[in-house]
């Protein structure tokens, strides 16, 4: 007491400026790129706790601040941490390492938050979650979707089986319990009417869900029963022919199967279906994750040759041991088959870009993970910005389809999603601004998450220890 009667004694008599207020860390002189306008200012930014407590006009607050870590942050650029919105852990115990071992790559390619889509480790991602949000382990901020909900003898071990209403009661109830932080939906073995049915529970229930779509179920009744998320771009296709119900109806009767149903779909686009498409998945707020990454790789396995890639070096033998199943479904293909493929992911390109010029909101995901050949955890992100950027996307609007618009979906915007005061501090600097070559997304000064700061060379370090001795 007698210390702050003297501290204002001082102020009021003597005008002498106050005491330095501490932070955990201050980024000095950084320039701070608004990500839902693209303007960009010199500040400072002060973070304690985890969290920053304020962002100043460069020079405004450094003679009343203090802190132990001082970033000069001179010439790089401020961004939100980045957001995978599509990743996957999974493959059972036998990879349980392998799959732990993925998130050091996530966080030295400054990616500091998943969206987990769904697998058959949920325990152990819960376990790496708690650690990471603790700091106990070094990771990117996990959030999950637990095991998918699909038919009976479902393509993905761990999903739960949901054919009547008490089944999809039992599975969302589960999720509820665990608990995860999304719904996700799968489409092997599922009925058109469980799922729009699992879609109405759970939205019922104040529940996010996503998924991919059964096509027997047309599009616009999945958005109808409430639908928040579409992963992948076969489904918005579906939803912009001017023959979906008719293709459906011999989806249903098995006529044709989901890649016979490919070129019609393609062929009977239509702009005017697709406008009305578009609409009501922006009037609903319906977000698509098209994935454009790994529909360019897988459609290219017959011509490029993998297995000089970096990022081999961090893949597990038993990661790389589940990429055959691609690689082998395309070596038995016809030429047919791999030319409408190329078709289709060009298609694909046309179709985001359409989407996002509708005022569609996308999500930046690379869906890496066991099985998906060739497409590495944490660089893949970068590279799906790279692909939304090279269909016609601006570089402002693929930055926000990773951190802002993902944090807009998992309704967890209060605490992430752009850089302002009271959020939690995930922050990437960068050396080059992303807003002229959003390749520069990869040159990484500093990682921020929390109260932990990562240098360029902690960076490389982390990534280094991510070398699989196998």
């Amino acid at each position: 007491m007698r210390q702050l009667f003297v501290v204002l004694i001082c102020l009021l008599i003597l005008g002498c400026p106050p005491l330095p207020e501490p932070a955990d860390i201050i980024i000095k002189n950084v320039n701070l790129i608004d990500i839902t306008s693209g303007k960009i200012e010199k500040k400072d930014i002060f973070i304690t706790d985890g969290r920053i407590t304020s962002i100043v006009t460069k020079g405004e607050g450094n003679a009343y601040y203090k802190a132990e870590t001082i970033i000069n942050a001179k010439g790089n650029y401020a961004l939100p941490g980045f957001w995978d919105n599509h990743v996957h852990f999974r493959g059972g115990d036998s990879l349980l390492a392998d799959n732990k071992n993925l998130l050091k790559l996530f966080l030295a390619n400054g990616v500091t938050t998943v969206r987990d889509a769904g697998g058959d480790l949920t325990p152990q991602v819960m376990q790496w979650k708690e650690a990471i949000e603790n700091e106990q382990l070094l990771g990117p901020t996990i959030f999950t979707s637990g095991p998918k909900l699909d038919g009976p003898k479902a393509t993905w071990a761990g999903s739960l089986v949901v054919e009547n209403e008490n089944d999809i009661k039992l599975a969302l109830d589960s999720l509820q319990s665990i608990p995860t932080d999304y719904v996700k939906l799968y489409d092997s073995r599922i009925s058109a009417e469980a799922y729009l049915k699992t879609i109405a529970a759970a939205e019922k229930r104040g529940m996010i869900t996503s998924g991919h779509m059964p096509f027997t179920v047309e599009l616009q009744d999945a958005v109808d029963a409430g639908i928040d998320g579409v992963e992948h771009l076969y489904y918005i296709m579906k939803g912009c022919s001017n023959q979906e119900s008719k293709i459906t109806q011999q989806l249903k009767n098995k006529e044709i199967g989901f890649w016979q149903a490919m070129p019609a779909l393609q062929t009977s686009y239509d702009t005017t279906v697709a406008a009305a498409t578009f609409a009501s998945m922006k009037k609903k707020q319906v977000y698509s994750i098209p994935t454009l990454h790994i529909g360019k790789v897988l459609s290219y396995l017959d011509e490029t040759d993998h297995r000089e890639d970096d990022y081999l070096q961090y893949m597990g033998s038993g990661i790389i041991k589940t990429y055959e199943g691609r690689i082998n479904r395309v070596k038995n293909s016809s030429p047919k088959a791999i030319a409408d493929r190329k078709a289709l992911d060009a298609f694909f390109g046309k179709l985001a870009k359409s989407m996002s010029d509708a005022g569609v909101s996308l999500l930046a995901g690379s869906d890496s993970g066991a099985f998906n050949s060739y497409t590495y955890p944490g660089i893949s992100l970068h590279q799906e910005l790279e692909a939304m950027v090279k269909v016609g996307i601006t570089p402002l609007k693929a930055l926000q389809n990773s951190a802002y618009k993902g944090a807009q979906f998992l309704r967890k915007d209060g605490d992430y999603g752009n850089l302002a005061k009271g959020k939690i501090a995930d922050i990437v600097l960068l050396d080059a601004n992303p807003l002229e070559d959003i390749k520069h997304t990869q040159n990484i000064a500093y990682v921020i998450k929390g109260n932990q700061v990562l240098d360029k060379q902690q960076l490389k370090a982390l990534l280094a220890s991510a070398v699989n001795p196998n």
